[in-house]
């Protein structure tokens, strides 16, 4: 298990269509729990070419104004075109919450956990790499530091079997990285070149520096369509859950379907798939594996899941040590404390391999 050697993880910025999406859903879920912890939320927003629309389901007492919330997130991730708002957010049905209020799922479904020694983060190093790509791309627009840069941006990392190793070097030590992609938004003055330049010095290089991984043998792509002016709503639709596999693990590993941003705790597509990445990486800090997966299975209204696995790089099982962990909706939601509103954040940041998560402190 786990042995795919060449592999490509991308990663997207705060200001990419489908993120901005996520964040306005998880803007409002906190706004929600931080006026009513209890609340139940699944809410959904779609934007694009100067529109935005946030429709969803909601039990709570709280008081939000939707349409605030979405514009405040919209200025907030850089952009300051117009933004015609239109909310349809109605109360939950009541025949989900039969079994959500004796402690059950609020869906049926699969959620998978993964963690791997290769970071500190217990991540792929193809992710933290992409990751970190788009991070110092924010960081350095936010700062003035490239005052050309725009919020919308992608960046990729493909790690594979060398194209040209030394023919002293051995096979296994033949593995590194292949490609660098970084597609980030720009102003209509600057050149290509002049971007090319910018983008290798100030974000590439110090990003791989500072990881300790060469870029000897990559090929190294900027912005490869040769223009990128218009982002955000302007170029294109956002939608709240579309970047799943840039949420998990990459598409490196496997994903049960559900997205995380919108939904509050109840909905195991989210606390379980927290819950599974707690465990996995508690197996590997453990030193039980170098790389486990975890995986959770759930009955819409019942509370304990229908399945509880955890394999290692070898296939070995390793569920038994997962015994004593509660998989429990509502055990879940007390260890970690998912009645706060801690949501924005990691749809802005990332959900796993950042601090101030409980579900990454093992």
């Amino acid at each position: 298990m786990f042995t795919q050697k060449t592999h490509t993880i991308e990663s997207v910025s705060a200001g990419h269509p489908d993120k901005i999406c996520d964040q306005i859903s998880d803007a409002i879920l906190d706004e929600c729990l931080r006026q009513d912890p209890a609340s139940r939320v699944a809410v959904e927003s779609f934007g694009g070419h100067g529109k935005l629309f946030i429709g969803g389901e909601v039990t709570t007492k709280s008081a939000v104004d939707y349409a605030k919330i979405g514009a405040e997130v919209y200025r907030m991730t850089g952009y300051s075109d117009p933004l015609e708002i239109f909310v349809n957010v109605v109360e939950q049905s009541p025949d989900i919450a039969l079994g959500v209020d004796v402690g059950g799922a609020g869906d049926q479904g699969i959620m998978y956990g993964y963690a791997t020694d290769e970071t500190p983060e217990f991540l792929p190093l193809a992710q933290v790499l992409s990751r970190d790509l788009t991070d110092r791309l924010t960081a350095t627009r936010e700062s003035g530091e490239i005052e050309w840069l725009g919020p919308d941006a992608k960046t990729q990392v493909t790690i594979g079997q060398l194209d040209s190793p030394s023919p002293t070097r051995h096979a296994r030590e033949r593995v590194g990285v292949r490609a660098v992609l970084v597609s980030c938004q720009h102003s209509e003055s600057v050149l290509q070149n002049e971007i090319t330049k910018v983008v290798q010095e100030k974000i590439i290089r110090p990003v791989f520096e500072q990881r300790g991984v060469s870029l000897e043998h990559a090929e190294i792509l900027v912005n490869p369509s040769g223009r990128f002016v218009l982002g955000g709503f302007a170029a294109d639709t956002g939608l709240t859950g579309r970047k799943i596999m840039v949420d998990t693990y990459g598409g490196v590993f496997p994903h049960g379907g559900g997205a995380f941003s919108g939904k509050d705790a109840t909905k195991v597509d989210r606390s379980a798939a927290y819950a599974a990445r707690h465990a996995a990486k508690w197996l590997v800090a453990n030193g039980l594996a170098r790389r486990v997966m975890v995986s959770l299975a759930y009955a819409i209204g019942r509370a304990k899941p229908l399945m509880v696995t955890a394999v290692d790089e070898n296939g070995e099982d390793l569920s038994l040590h997962l015994s004593n962990f509660d998989f429990t909706p509502k055990g879940i939601i007390e260890h970690f404390d998912l009645r706060k509103p801690v949501f924005f954040q990691t749809a802005r940041r990332g959900h796993f391999g950042r601090e101030g998560l409980k579900w990454e402190e093992v």
